[in-house]
C-alpha cells in the first residue's frame, strides 16, 4: 500500500531484511528487489539510521522516503545521542544512565547471543545493538520488526510532544527523516570540483605544492615575511601566536585586548602592518585547512569532493558537513565547475530568517511585510528609520541585542510588531530559566539551569535564535527533501546544501525546468510548512557552470 511503514535492515554483506506491519511474515531479499518494491509500492522505509541509507546507495539503491529512527529520537527527545539502545530506553522509560554499553566485549567479557533484542532488563541487548542483529535472516527481520514497533512508539511520543505538529498538517518528522537519505546521496554523489582549477587556486594563494617539510618551510616563511617587512624596527614574530602578534602590533602603536580579525579590521586601510596581517591570516588559514592535503584527501579520481553529512547538528537541528564543506573559502569555489553537459541551479533563500519569524510567530503585521521582494523597506517605513537600521533592528530582535544600535531599533520593533517580539522575548525567558524549548516543528532543544548572569543571558539569546534558526532549519530541508523527490524525472541531484543555500547538479538540456522546479518546490513547501499562506518565501536562482558565478 501506498505510504505503508516498511521495516528495512541492510547487512554488511548487503543482505536485505523487510518487514511490514501487523503479522504478515516479513522477508530477506536482496538490494534490487529492495528497490523495485519502492518504485512500484512507494512504501515509508523504517530505519534505524542513516547507515542504512548509506548501505543502500553504495549497493546502487535509493529509495523515495523513510522514516529515520534516530533522526525522529533527536526530533522529540533533543540533543544527539540517538543509537539504537538509546532510543529504545528513551521510549520505554527505562533509566538512561543504565543503558548496556554496546562497546564489542573484551578478554574480561563474553559476548552473549540471543536471538531475542531485547534482555530481561527491559533493555536492548548490546550485542544486537553492535551490529549482532545481521547474525542470521531471523535476527535480521526481528530487527526490523523492532524497527516498526520503535516508529509506532516514537508516532505516539511525537503527538504527546508536539513534535513536528507546528509546520503543517504534515509536520517536518517525515522530512527530517528523509534528509538522511538525502545525507548518504550527498556523501555518496560528492561536490564536482575540478583539480586543475582547485590546484591553479591553491598556489596562487599559499604557494606552490611543496615536495617535502623543508620546502615546506620555507614557503610558510616567504608567506610570513610579507607581513614582517611591515614590522618596526625590524621586529618580529611568530604569526601563528596570539601573544607574540598582539606584542608585535603594540610595538607599531595599536594596543588591542586582542587580536580576532573583527577587532583589527578598523585598522585595516590605517596600517600596512594589519592589512598584510589580515591577508596572512585568510592564505593561512586555507594552507592549513583547504591546502593541498585537504586536497588529496577527500578530491577523489572522479573530480568529487567528498565529506560525511547529517541531518542535525544535534542543537536546533541545521545539517552539518565534513570534509570543511560546510566552511569552504569562497575563493574556493571558483574550482567548483560542472563537468561538460551539465550546469548548476543555484538557488539562495532571501531574508529567510525574519520571514520565518513572521511565520512561527504569526504576527500579521510582520507577515504583511513579507510580501515585499526586499521585506526591511516596509519594515523601515513600520519603524520610521533607514533601510539599514531596520536591518539592524531585526537582527537584533532575533539574537537578542540589547545595547548600542541594535537595542534602540530593537525597542522599536516591540511597538511595530508585538506578537513577534512576544515570542521572542518568551524563548529567552524560558531558555534563561533552564526550561528546553520546542521549535515550531516540534524539535526540543534542551537547556540547562543556572550558571552567572551572564551565562543565564547568553543561554537567553540563544534560546530565541534556536527557536528561529531551528525553524528556518526545518523548512529548508523540507524544501531539500522535496527538491530531490520532484528533480528525478530531469535527472537533476543536489550537490551542496549550505545553510540557505541548494546547488543542484542538472543536464544543461534540463536548466530552465531545474531552475522552474526549484521555484514551485519552494512554493509547495511554504503552503506544507506555512500553511495559513500570509508569509511570502523567495529564493534568488540561477543557472551557473561555477559555483562562484552565482550571486551572492
Amino acid at each position: 500500500m501506498h505510504g505503508e511503514l516498511l521495516g528495512i535492515a541492510v547487512a554488511p554483506d548487503g543482505t536485505v531484511a523487510v518487514s511490514p506491519e501487523g503479522d504478515l511474515p516479513g522477508k530477506v531479499t536482496t538490494i534490487a528487489e529492495a528497490l523495485a518494491y519502492d518504485r512500484a509500492v512507494r512504501p515509508r522505509w523504517v530505519t534505524w539510521s542513516q547507515e542504512t541509507a548509506q548501505r543502500l546507495v553504495s549497493g546502487g539503491a535509493r529509495v523515495a522516503r523513510c522514516w529515520d529512527i534516530a533522526a525522529v529520537h533527536r526530533m522529540i527527545f533533543g540533543g544527539w545521542r540517538a543509537d539504537p539502545g538509546y532510543a529504545w530506553a528513551s521510549l520505554r522509560g527505562l533509566p538512561l544512565g543504565k543503558v548496556p554499553d554496546d562497546e564489542p566485549p573484551d578478554l574480561f567479557t563474553s559476548a552473549e547471543e540471543s536471538d531475542e533484542p531485547i534482555g530481561a532488563d527491559g533493555y536492548l541487548r548490546p550485542e544486537w545493538a553492535r551490529g549482532g542483529w545481521a547474525r542470521t535472516p531471523g535476527t535480521m527481520l526481528a530487527w526490523t520488526r523492532l524497527a516498526l514497533e520503535v516508529a509506532e512508539l516514537q508516532r505516539q511520543a511525537a503527538g504527546r510532544s508536539g513534535a513536528g505538529a507546528g509546520a503543517g498538517a504534515a509536520g517536518v518528522i517525515h522530512s527530517e527523516s528523509t534528509v538522511e537519505l538525502l545525507c548518504a546521496e550527498l556523501a555518496a554523489d560528492g561536490l564536482p570540483v575540478d583539480r586543475a582549477a582547485a590546484t591553479e587556486l591553491l598556489a596562487g594563494i599559499v604557494g606552490p605544492r611543496p615536495r617535502d617539510e623543508r620546502e615546506a618551510a620555507a614557503i610558510r616563511a616567504e608567506r610570513d615575511a610579507v607581513v614582517l617587512k611591515h614590522a618596526p624596527d625590524g621586529a618580529t614574530a611568530d604569526l601563528r601566536s596570539p601573544v607574540q602578534v598582539r606584542a608585535l602590533l603594540a610595538a607599531a602603536g595599536i594596543d588591542v585586548p586582542d587580536t580576532r580579525a573583527s577587532r583589527l579590521e578598523e585598522f585595516r586601510d590605517a596600517s600596512p602592518l594589519v592589512a598584510a596581517l589580515l591577508d596572512w591570516r585568510k592564505a593561512e588559514r586555507i594552507s592549513t585547512t583547504y591546502g593541498y592535503a585537504w586536497l588529496d584527501s577527500y578530491l577523489g579520481d572522479d573530480g568529487r569532493l567528498r565529506g560525511a553529512w547529517t541531518g542535525c547538528d544535534g542543537g536546533a537541528g541545521r545539517m552539518t558537513a565534513s570534509a570543511g564543506l560546510h566552511n569552504m573559502p569562497a575563493v574556493l569555489r571558483r574550482a567548483v565547475i560542472a563537468p561538460d553537459g551539465h550546469v548548476f541551479v543555484r538557488a539562495d533563500l532571501g531574508q529567510i530568517e525574519p520571514r520565518v519569524l513572521a511565520a512561527v510567530s504569526g504576527d500579521r503585521a510582520l507577515a504583511a511585510a513579507t510580501q515585499a521582494d526586499d521585506m526591511y523597506l516596509p519594515v523601515a517605513g513600520q519603524l520610521g528609520v533607514s533601510r539599514p537600521a531596520a536591518k539592524v533592528a531585526m537582527i537584533g530582535a532575533m539574537y537578542g541585542q540589547t545595547t548600542g544600535h541594535g537595542g534602540a531599533a530593537a525597542r522599536r520593533m516591540r511597538q511595530a510588531y508585538p506578537v513577534a517580539m512576544g515570542y521572542l522575548d518568551e524563548g529567552d525567558l524560558s531558555a534563561r530559566n533552564g526550561r528546553d524549548l520546542r521549535t515550531y516543528g516540534g524539535r526540543l532543544v534542551r537547556m540547562t539551569d543556572g550558571g552567572s548572569p551572564a551565562q543565564v543571558a547568553a543561554r537567553g539569546r540563544y534560546g530565541r535564535n534556536a527557536l528561529i534558526q531551528g525553524a528556518a532549519a526545518e523548512l529548508f530541508k523540507m524544501w531539500a527533501v522535496t527538491v530531490r523527490s520532484r528533480g528525478l524525472s530531469l535527472g537533476a541531484r543536489i550537490v551542496m546544501c549550505l545553510h540557505d543555500e541548494l546547488l543542484v547538479h542538472v543536464p544543461a538540456e534540463h536548466a530552465a525546468a531545474a531552475a522552474r522546479l526549484v521555484a514551485d518546490c519552494l512554493e509547495e513547501t511554504a503552503r506544507r510548512w506555512a500553511p495559513r499562506g500570509d508569509v511570502r518565501f523567495i529564493a534568488d536562482i540561477g543557472v551557473v557552470t561555477c559555483w562562484a558565478d552565482a550571486k551572492g
